[in-house]
């Protein structure tokens, strides 16, 4: 980790599911620090209210309205931050989506192949877009929204964790590939927080049981304040809360006895229709 910060004036930043949660906030965060940020999402009055909102304040913005599973409007994204300001200096990949449910419910359509084109594919698809600029630069931050569900196959989530878990495996094979070329790639991996999200993963008795459960404290800003750091003092992953730090290592060391609760929680929420 660097000690000095990296200044982010005139950074050319851009975000990937800009039009809420951690991607708006962030957009905010990097715009104060100065940076020209490219805001890309599908819902297009969102992202072009957020943009003016932005340009209001002082500080300078574009949307470009996206679909991270089309990769016509994909490519159109990065050609016209290209063509506009000559440069992407970080990209954050913050795109995706989440399912919530027993795994035979799940719709193959929306719930698995939506999910898993939107947060893996989706991603890939936008960084070998960015990733040629960047190295013919030989410079470039490489930043991608993650989730504790990388690290921890909880039930429920069996898509969604499949999606971060392969998110965390593209991240870390990246970094070690560019790192010697001047490109830097980081991943975040925060766990429950108070976004918009949780409204659009479906609803489910058990997964609310444990949600109800755990006091959610960590806001979107904080998430978004956490995205900047990284982008100030580049590291190859951050785990937020601290806490889930040791949730992550308690997986890691004892996968049986997680095995085992898992089992008694299944056993008893699972209730087969």
């Amino acid at each position: 980790m660097n000690f000095s910060p990296i200044s982010l004036e005139n950074k050319v930043v851009l975000i990937t599911g800009a039009s809420s949660g951690f991607g708006e906030d962030a957009t905010w965060l990097f715009a104060d620090e100065g940076c020209k940020v490219v805001l890309a999402a599908r819902r297009v009055d969102r992202l072009q209210t957020l943009a003016s909102r932005i340009q209001d304040a002082g500080g300078e913005a574009i949307a470009i309205p996206m679909d991270i599973v089309n990769a016509d409007d994909v490519e159109n994204m990065v050609n016209s931050a290209i063509d506009l300001y000559g440069q992407i200096d970080i990209l954050f990949n913050n795109a995706g989506i989440g399912r919530v449910g027993w795994y035979e419910e799940y719709s193959m359509d929306r719930d698995i192949e939506m999910l898993i084109n939107v947060n893996l594919i989706g991603t890939m698809r936008v960084t070998r877009a960015v990733l040629p600029h960047m190295l013919k630069r030989r410079e470039g931050h490489i930043i991608n929204m993650i989730s504790v569900a990388g690290y921890i196959s909880a039930p429920l989530i069996s898509s969604y964790s499949a999606s971060k878990f392969g998110l965390r495996a593209f991240t870390d094979s990246i970094r070690r590939e560019v790192a010697p070329l001047g490109i830097k790639v980081s991943g975040i991996y925060p766990g429950f927080a108070k976004t918009e999200f949780g409204q659009h993963i479906g609803s489910n008795e058990a997964y609310g049981s444990i949600r109800n459960k755990i006091n959610v404290r960590m806001s979107s800003e904080y998430v978004a304040s956490k995205v900047i750091q990284l982008a100030k003092y580049p590291r190859r992953k951050m785990i937020i809360p601290w806490w889930a730090n040791i949730a992550v290592t308690f997986v890691t060391l004892f996968p049986t006895l997680v095995d085992w609760i898992s089992y008694l929680f299944a056993k008893r929420k699972h209730k087969i229709k």
